[in-house]
């Protein structure tokens, strides 16, 4: 018994640290997800959204630290009830999310391991049952390190959560898991290859049958029934490949530019998912990094999900006329954790990225 005891220890830390890191090198995109949580649809707690930023950044530090107090055995009363009772809200919320369908990635392993909402609450009920194990039989929850040293261990875990946190708020992730890392070739990321696995749907057609309401199921084909159509419904059954990026575009005007621009030898882009909630004074910081790279004949843009209104207010600030392109805002979050945000490309391949307190670190 102490030898599983001491097993299940061993995974329940390793598992609660490395779920921890991945979002705390990415608070503003574990913030994001708290965010859509929070939001209308889903558990309508919209005055929190506001603190989305601080409770991501304390929970992330909070669910870290409790991995290494639990491998440890330092504070073991403390960690035992907080393990319980944070896994219990989210096995909860992760349920609450797959049965209702309400938000389609948890975000519990961050970018690095996306999740299904179903498989996230399995994750979940195998950690409650883990850690309920861990709970009961306490007598095994023994310290590894004296208690100064064990301290110690903590506080410079602590100091090291930090500082990671406060890198990937005040610059950019220190690892990015996310599709648009430096290297990244866009257009090839947006390519299904050949022979991929292709999306499946169940199509379910109500027809008035002789007077009496029938469903038919297919899988595409429309069904040979005498009969009259009254409604149809479809259903998802398997998404098939879903390439890395798939939701990049570059649009003006209505019409879609992406396949011109990912084309061009020099281009910086600027990614400012709200033009509203970027201040003043971050564009004018950046207003010579922009004429710098047009003076290196690179093509300069601007990707905004921000309107007209907001964009002729960057315009007059900087008493100039940028080239805006619209997108998508969450597709523009995921592009860079930064608002606004600097990449430079080499037709479509990402050779710099940075966080605008960073701008004048790029190259031309």
């Amino acid at each position: 018994m102490k030898y599983i005891y001491q097993l299940a220890r061993v995974l329940v830390g390793a598992l609660f640290i490395f779920s921890g890191y991945v979002k705390l090198v990415d608070p503003l995109g574990f913030s994001y997800k708290l965010q859509e949580y929070f939001g209308p649809g889903v558990l309508e707690l919209e005055f929190l959204v506001p603190l989305a930023l601080p409770l991501a950044v304390f929970i992330v530090i909070f669910e870290l630290l409790l991995g290494v107090t639990l491998l440890l055995g330092f504070a073991p009363k403390f960690t035992r009830w907080s393990l319980l009772l944070m896994i219990v809200f989210f096995t909860f919320l992760t349920f609450y999310s797959a049965y209702f369908n309400k938000v389609t990635d948890c975000g519990c392993f961050g970018d690095a391991i996306p999740l299904t909402p179903w498989q996230s609450f399995y994750k979940d009920v195998v950690l409650l049952v883990l850690i309920l194990f861990l709970f009961i039989k306490k007598q095994y929850l023994k310290p590894i390190l004296p208690k100064p040293l064990a301290f110690i261990v903590f506080l410079v875990t602590f100091i090291i959560s930090g500082y990671l946190s406060y890198h990937g708020l005040n610059h950019l992730p220190v690892v990015d898991f996310r599709p648009y890392h430096i290297g990244a070739n866009i257009p090839e990321s947006m390519t299904v290859p050949e022979g991929a696995k292709k999306a499946i749907y169940n199509y379910h057609w109500k027809f008035d049958i002789d007077g009496e309401e029938k469903i038919i199921t297919t899988q595409g084909s429309y069904p040979q029934v005498e009969g009259e159509l009254i409604d149809y419904e479809t259903e998802l059954v398997d998404k098939g490949y879903t390439p890395p990026i798939h939701d990049f575009s570059l649009e003006k005007n209505g019409e879609d530019y992406t396949e011109s621009l990912m084309a061009e030898p020099k281009l910086l882009m600027v990614a400012a998912y709200n033009l509203t909630k970027s201040d003043i004074e971050t564009w004018k910081a950046i207003k010579p990094v922009l004429q710098k790279a047009n003076t290196s004949d690179y093509k300069v843009i601007i990707l905004t999900s921000s309107g007209k209104k907001a964009q002729n207010v960057i315009n007059e600030a900087l008493q100039t006329e940028l080239d805006f392109y619209f997108a998508d805002e969450t597709a523009i979050k995921t592009i860079v954790r930064s608002n606004p945000g600097l990449l430079v490309l080499n037709k479509g391949v990402i050779k710099q990225k940075v966080h605008w307190h960073d701008a004048e670190d790029l190259e031309f």
